[in-house]
């Protein structure tokens, strides 16, 4: 199992990295740079050039079923899950072949509404009861990944 995060935004990279090393999986922490190389063997730092989705299209590229993508982008989740392959946001809400048509349909709505100025832009600010929802929801998504080998 490899766990790709879509890491230039991503407030979890240092959970995603413990809860790793207690699976023995390999982490691919993916960025256009910015960020300082990690000493734990099991994770590697991918600098990709920088450019729209070149971080998700490297991510997208490689991902295979049984593999795991932490990312915020839900396009780059939908690819993903095209892939056979799970998704998770940094909430620690899985994204399935369930949700990700409506998860789309709300960020394209969204952008609409912020493109018209009916709403201003960023959302909630991330909570310590996030990173812990996170936790929760990255290991329960790696024991059924685990089971479904």
């Amino acid at each position: 199992m490899i766990l790709y995060v879509d890491a230039d935004a991503c407030p979890v990279k240092d959970e995603v990295v413990r809860v790793a090393q207690r699976h023995r999986a390999e982490v691919k922490l993916v960025c256009d740079g910015g960020l300082m190389r990690r000493r734990e063997p099991n994770v590697e730092l991918v600098i990709v050039p920088e450019g729209a989705d070149a971080a998700d299209n490297w991510i997208a590229e490689r991902i295979k079923p049984g593999d795991l993508c932490v990312t915020g982008d839900i396009p780059l989740a939908g690819r993903c899950l095209e892939a056979g392959a799970a998704a998770i946001n940094h909430r620690g809400e899985p994204f399935t072949s369930a949700n990700i048509g409506s998860a789309l349909a709300m960020r394209d709505l969204m952008a609409d509404l912020r493109e018209q100025g009916m709403m201003g832009g960023g959302g909630r600010s991330f909570s310590k009861g996030d990173r812990s929802s996170f936790l929760n929801g990255l290991e329960q998504l790696i024991q059924k990944i685990k089971r479904g080998r």
